[in-house]
């Protein structure tokens, strides 16, 4: 310590607590994700990330804001499994399959709150709060129109039915992950998810070469160099 000229020891300035942004970000993302926006509180925030009333507000601006970038989080991670099972190198089928499998996975992990945050984020809000509604719906709108590209993509490398109803079919696939999350809320197992995950996929859209093969597994099997269908047999006369 430096002693002025009145002979008085100066005390130095204490550095300001520092904190990690990321990870007090990362525990935000969670906190809003277990209990949504308007359940999570000003003091929760604080206390779950470890920092002051002014640091929050100097690094985070405002509640919204800090929503906003915690979603902004989730949904990078969320990318990283969601649009590379999309990207896979296979067929559509397979691909909506393996999204699915890893939706279940995701979705009942130990280390994160269950189900997903933006599937099941701000569906309902106060009018106030109708722009982070509108974001929330958005990222939701994005992941169908993902998904509605790939089908696109399996109609033109043929493994897709031409007929097939894209948007339909992104819909009910983005329906049918939303729903498994709200299950996985509400404390549905892995197992079950994916068993919802076998059933479901059962809707999806043959192929016209399935649809052949389909076919012929529903006509009469041949037997030696062919079959041929008998004519009836007439009555003997009286």
């Amino acid at each position: 310590m430096a002693a002025p000229a009145n002979g008085q020891p100066k005390r130095a300035r204490g550095r300001p607590k520092t904190f990690d942004r990321a990870v007090a970000l990362q525990q935000a993302m969670k906190l809003f994700w277990e209990r949504g926006y308007e359940g999570t509180s000003f003091d929760d925030l604080i206390g779950a990330m470890q920092i002051s009333p002014s640091s929050f507000y100097n690094t985070f601006d405002s509640k919204e804001r800090l929503y906003q970038e915690a979603t902004e989080t989730y949904a990078a991670h969320a990318a990283e499994w969601f649009s590379g099972e999309l990207a896979a190198i296979t067929d559509t089928r397979t691909a909506f399959n393996q999204l699915l499998n890893s939706a279940a996975r995701e979705f009942t992990r130990d280390d994160l709150p269950s189900g997903c945050m933006i599937a099941l984020g701000c569906t309902q809000a106060r009018p106030e709060l109708a722009g982070l509604r509108d974001m929330m719906a958005g990222y939701r709108s994005g992941a169908r129109i993902a998904m509605a590209e790939r089908i696109q993509q399996g109609i033109e490398r043929g493994d897709v039915p031409k007929d097939a109803k894209v948007e339909a079919l992104a819909a009910f696939y983005s329906a049918l992950s939303g729903g498994m999350a709200l299950l996985a809320r509400d404390g549905a197992s892995r197992e079950r998810l994916l068993e919802i995950v076998e059933i479901g996929m059962r809707a999806w859209p043959l192929a016209p070469a399935e649809s052949r093969s389909r076919r012929a597994e529903t006509l009469p099997h041949a037997t030696g160099k062919g079959t041929r269908t008998q004519p009836a047999r007439r009555r003997p006369r009286a």
